[in-house]
């Protein structure tokens, strides 16, 4: 709720304009001063421009003092929180720090390279590659030697390749992609953003028929093999029955699915009702029972066979004969089909995809590079050899450790803008990020270790520094840090107020009531009906102001020959008590039942049965008045039904529920069409219903025509103008209260903080 409640303070600040940094330059023109505090010329001009950049009347005389004068609330309330210590607490630091990393990310990028990548994979969506591709596994953070090992090997099979042996056995014998066994390390095709981005942006280059050189992954080694490349197929929505028929499966089983899929595809080819088909036949429980629907899919997203004979379907409702997938056999209906969006549709999810994909580390790679230069990157080799001569197998088991008391770990290893960082502080890194390791050596893991702290190093110092270096993050920042406090403030002064001080809100109701007054109304009730046919039948029951209500309270059993209710039925009863005791519109008709053969003056037992129900609803504060007993019908005879079963069915009491409100009358005109009738019963006010503004505003009934419907209109009583009721008015009350609360604190604050407003400075704003 806190973080939902911020947003509707975080929109008033921006309605207000963003707030800038402190300065301390006093040779800086102020615009005006808040107790002490002045606010400089230069911000208030930027979060002006900001806030009404492109507005007719940006730089008129009122524009600008309006928003001078909203400006200047917002910032007297945050100056109220910051002098009651409101942004001293945890839970404000807390809050302010989390939306500051996010609102760090945009500046944590080489924009360029994200516009690249972005353009880049959309372009490269627009063609499927098929590639078959040799690995040889090695892992991300090998020692070199293991490396060379592996790129060796893979320079080996790429030359065997490039001769021109079978590429295929090249790969079933030599590659460690486990599939490749059966695929001959063919991968199918596939489109961008499908596969680790190295592998693919070498498949890409790589022309068909050609072999790429050997690319890393994380993965290891590779070479690729381009098959084919072909335009893409975009998407497709289909929906399918499935049979289930697995591999290894007994060879009966087997048969008894292709027959049963065939049978089933026999009914589809009659036009049978599809949906019936899926609800019945279908095994896939996540899509059955949606008509066997699935997600939208594209290239390399399902099983190739079922993709293939998916994407063949031309025609919305074109159905194919059944086949066969791992999973089992498949009858698939094609439901649309549609191709690649325009790019602009598509850029801000490309944009979240990318800052997720593989592709993301050529983006933090550039913007590393560039903020060494940009801050003055400068490193000790020597010092940095002496350190990393200090690992041992214990890095390998996480146990490493170091003699924080050694003056010779102060020794600085790099400094960014001048500031040092030493042995120690890596070290530090080094015993917190330590994790066990089976491969690989000491000296090779305390590399890697020292370039993520020069890496983590580098962000932490961006991260600390952006306010500086971003005059937009700057004031964003500052956004955030005074809209939390807006929000902590406006709850306790005036939101929650509001609505708590029912006294103050009361006495501003009375002291308001001019405010708050009815114009002339109608009594009326309007009917509106689909035709003239459906008017008349509602018409027909409009006298009656009784109707049934659809859903039926449950039978009250009793015991044979006895009319006292048992433990068992006054559950039921007390929950049909409660109902209508809730809703006097309600009311409950009984009907008493007894088995014929019970006993001669069954028809008195009946009775006396309803009487009991009666007797306890009454007692549970039920209004006499709503509850009646209908005359018995016959009591069942014995009949081919003789059985206890069927005698306890008529040893009960049964209702019936009636209801004077007219929606339960629309309710039963509307079971087959929802909008065969509407009804509405309520005082109306001028202009509040169309087809009652056309009519005499006089007591009687009137019929009218309005867009194709009928209208049947009572107007019972047309009533004068009268003040309102709070309870009738009492939100839009609480919303004037707050604005009154609010404007008596902003008296207050300008009392304790007063604003002296520089108007040559407005004026040069005006001018310019």
């Amino acid at each position: 709720m806190r973080s939902n409640s911020l947003l509707v303070a975080v929109a008033a600040l921006l309605l207000a304009g963003c707030t800038a940094s402190k300065k301390t330059d006093t040779k800086e023109p102020v615009i005006a001063t808040l107790g002490a505090q002045p606010i400089y010329a230069s911000e208030f001009r930027y979060v002006y421009d900001k806030n009404n950049n492109g507005n007719d009347d940006a730089y008129s005389k009122e524009s600008i003092s309006e928003y001078l004068e909203l400006y200047t609330n917002f910032k007297l309330k945050v100056m109220e929180a910051e002098s009651r210590g409101l942004d001293t607490t945890m839970s404000f630091k807390r809050e302010l720090e989390g939306y500051k990393e996010q609102l760090a990310q945009p500046y944590l990028t080489e924009k360029s390279v994200t516009d690249n990548l972005v353009q880049e994979a959309y372009e490269r969506l627009k063609k499927e590659v098929n590639a078959s591709h040799i690995l040889l596994t090695v892992s991300q953070d090998a020692d070199p030697q293991d490396t060379l090992a592996a790129f060796n090997q893979i320079m080996e099979l790429h030359k065997r390749a490039a001769a021109g042996e079978d590429f295929s056995k090249l790969a079933r014998e030599n590659s460690q992609d486990p599939s490749a066994a059966e695929n001959g390390g063919n991968l199918g095709y596939f489109t961008a953003m499908q596969m680790v981005y190295p592998f693919e942006d070498a498949a890409y280059k790589t022309a068909p028929g050609q072999i790429s050189q050997p690319v890393r992954t994380r993965f290891g080694y590779h070479i690729i093999k381009v098959n084919d490349v072909r335009p893409a197929q975009g998407e497709v929505k289909v929906a399918h029955i499935m049979v289930r028929s697995t591999p290894g499966m007994p060879k009966a089983d087997s048969l008894a699915a292709k027959q049963r899929v065939d049978a089933i595809y026999k009914r589809v080819q009659r036009n049978e009702n599809w949906d019936k088909l899926v609800a019945e036949f279908s095994e896939d429980a996540n899509s059955a029972a949606n008509g066997g629907e699935l997600p939208w899919f594209g290239t390399g997203r399902m099983i190739p066979a079922f993709e293939d004979v998916a994407f063949k379907l031309k025609k919305e409702g074109e159905i194919a004969p059944p086949v066969a997938t791992p999973y089992g056999w498949h009858i698939i209906k094609m439901i649309e089909k549609k191709g690649l969006p325009p790019y602009e549709e598509m850029e801000q999810s490309l944009r979240n995809r990318v800052a997720k994909d593989s592709r993301s580390e050529l983006n933090k790679a550039a913007f590393l590079k560039r903020i060494k230069t940009e801050n003055n990157f400068t490193e000790d080799a020597a010092a940095k050899s002496q350190a990393l001569s200090k690992a041992n197998d214990n890095l390998l088991q996480a146990t490493w450790d170091f003699d924080a008391a050694d003056k010779a770990n102060n020794t600085p290893l790099f400094s960014i803008q001048g500031k040092p960082y030493t042995t120690s502080d890596f070290y530090t890194y080094v015993k917190a990020e330590q994790r066990p390791r089976t491969k690989g050596s000491a000296a090779h893991h305390m590399n890697l270790l020292y370039d993520a702290f020069v890496n983590k190093s580098l962000l932490d110092f961006e991260k600390a520094n952006l306010e500086n270096k971003h005059t937009d993050y700057r004031m964003l920042v500052q956004e955030y840090h005074d809209g939390i406090l807006l929000f902590q403030l406006m709850d306790e002064k005036v939101w929650s107020k509001a609505v708590e001080d029912t006294t103050g809100l009361k006495a501003y109701f009375e002291q308001n009531r001019e405010k708050y007054q009815w114009g002339q109304r109608a009594d009326a009730t309007v009917i509106s009906a689909a035709s003239k046919d459906v008017l008349a039948k509602v018409q027909q029951q409009l006298a009656t102001r009784k109707y049934e209500v659809s859903t039926k309270p449950a039978d009250v059993l009793f015991a044979t020959n006895k009319a006292e209710l048992t433990k068992e039925a006054t559950a039921p009863l007390d929950e049909l008590a409660n109902r209508l005791q809730n809703n006097p519109r309600l009311t409950l008709t009984i009907q008493g039942h007894a088995d014929a053969r019970e006993d001669a003056a069954s028809k008195d037992l009946a009775q006396k049965r309803a009487q009991a129900v009666q007797a306890y609803l009454v007692q549970k504060g039920v209004a006499a008045a709503q509850v009646t007993m209908q005359a018995l019908g016959k009591t069942k005879q014995a009949g081919p039904d003789n059985t206890e079963t069927g005698r306890r069915r008529n040893r009960r009491a049964s209702f019936v529920l009636y209801s004077s409100d007219l929606n339960v009358l629309a309710e039963n005109m509307n079971k087959e069409n929802p909008l065969s009738v509407q009804i509405t019963e309520k005082k109306f006010q001028k202009g509040e219903n169309k087809a009652l503004d056309q009519v005499k505003w006089e007591k009687g009934t009137y019929t009218v025509q309005q867009n194709g419907r009928e209208y049947l209109i009572i107007i019972s009583n047309i009533l004068a103008p009268e003040p309102k009721q709070l309870s009738e008015v009492r939100g839009v009350v609480t919303s004037d209260y707050q604005n009154h609360l609010e404007q008596e604190w902003i008296k207050q604050l300008r009392e304790k903080y007063p604003v002296s407003v520089n108007q040559a400075e407005v004026g040069k704003l005006i001018s310019q």
